[in-house]
């Protein structure tokens, strides 16, 4: 299985298969089924059974799942509610890379790791990855919860934010000292944010109706959609923010202008890709981290710390809310991915990070994915979780 690519239709069968045979047991023993597809890429993965490996050709079907899976997002989601609770999910994000920072550098340095390793830690733990909470929320029909838009505008600027802590983080660790580049990617990012956040759907209103008169093609709107989607995920690549941003952006530019076809074939396509994005974080998995008892401790220990961090960190910037909202945010800022996985991979390849503390880091990747769903079932569940709901729907 190791030696050469499997064929694409094995691949995917094996890989969408186990994902939702998995979700579907998961299901009926009432846990969320998302945590049960990330469950499969580990098991089929090359830790466990060894069916598959992961490969370029999955990664790009992963990363096309993100993609679709914060494009359908955005669609669900007006503009006008992100405005309305920026200033509480700016200080989210802002107490939410600092506190999990702190805690990840403050973990490695009493561990006995170095000063670069521990900065490196601390980075990778800053940033939410936004695709597995947005799917628990889509899934629960809770996106018009005023602590779920909360969540998603904090997740949008925690990104941009946990890139360029990432970027400073490298520029001392290498000892370059380029932080006038790091200030022009953030001032590029900020800017990006703003005008597509502030005037796209603007644009979108007055130029769609033109484009939807004159289109003769079957699916037209549909095409020029998926065009929007691209080009805003590789305008965020160029200006320093993940392609999943841009790919939120073009669903919250599209949202209010789009008819019911477009949400249809979009969630079509997102039902096909999802699942490889979900089973490849399992895919990631290296099983080899229990083979040490003294690995294993730190790992459960910095993964409690990158839990514990954001709980609270998020949860004390939204208070405001009561405690149960200010609960269901700090779980929904849990889950750690993309920004991680680029730290641990940034920081091996430079030899900053020993083979240990990259494992470290991937475990923390799984461990939040898989907690998070259980943390967002069990916040909102609770007392006045209904409540909140009637309390947003005035403002959707």
């Amino acid at each position: 299985m190791h030696g050469s690519p499997l064929p694409l239709p094995v691949a995917m069968l094996i890989v969408f298969g186990a994902a939702k045979l998995l979700g579907e047991v998961f299901a009926r023993l009432h846990l969320p089924p998302l945590a049960g597809e990330i469950v499969a890429g580990a098991l089929v993965g090359p830790s466990m059974l060894g069916w598959i490996s992961p490969n370029e050709v999955l990664k790009a079907l992963s990363d096309l799942g993100a993609l679709f899976l914060l494009f359908s997002i955005g669609l669900e989601v007006k503009v006008a509610d992100l405005l309305r609770v920026s200033a509480v999910a700016a200080a989210v994000a802002a107490l939410g890379e600092l506190a999990p920072f702190a805690a990840g550098w403050a973990v490695f340095t009493a561990w006995g790791g170095t000063r670069n390793e521990a900065l490196f830690v601390g980075a990778a733990l800053v940033a939410t990855s936004v695709g597995i909470t947005a799917s628990v929320l889509a899934e629960r029909k809770l996106l018009n919860d005023r602590a779920s838009q909360i969540i998603l505008a904090a997740a949008v600027i925690d990104d941009v934010l946990g890139l360029i802590i990432l970027a400073v983080v490298s520029s001392v660790a290498g000892g370059h000292g380029r932080l006038a580049g790091v200030f022009l990617t953030a001032v590029l990012a900020m800017a990006f944010l703003a005008v597509i956040a502030f005037w796209g759907p603007a644009l979108v209103r007055r130029w769609l109706p033109s484009f939807r008169s004159r289109a003769r093609a079957d699916e037209a709107e549909f095409h020029i959609a998926l065009l929007l989607l691209f080009a805003l995920s590789a305008l965020a690549l160029y200006t320093g923010v993940a392609a999943i941003v841009g790919a939120f952006l073009a669903g919250l530019a599209l949202a209010a202008h789009v008819d019911k076809r477009v949400r249809t074939l979009t969630r079509g396509v997102s039902e096909l890709l999802v699942p490889f994005f979900l089973a490849g974080i399992g895919l990631n998995f290296d099983a080899a981290i229990f083979r040490s008892k003294r690995t294993v401790a730190l790992a459960l220990l910095v993964l409690a710390a990158a839990v514990a961090s954001k709980v609270l960190g998020c949860g004390a910037a939204a208070l405001s809310l009561g405690w149960r909202n200010a609960l269901r945010v700090g779980a929904g800022m849990v889950p750690r991915g993309e920004v991680a996985m680029i730290a641990a991979q940034l920081g091996l390849t430079t030899a900053v990070l020993s083979a240990s503390a990259y494992s470290v880091i991937v475990f923390v990747v799984v461990g939040t994915a898989l907690l998070t769903p259980l943390l967002l079932q069990i916040t909102f569940a609770a007392p006045g979780g209904q409540e909140s709901r009637q309390q947003a729907s005035p403002g959707t």
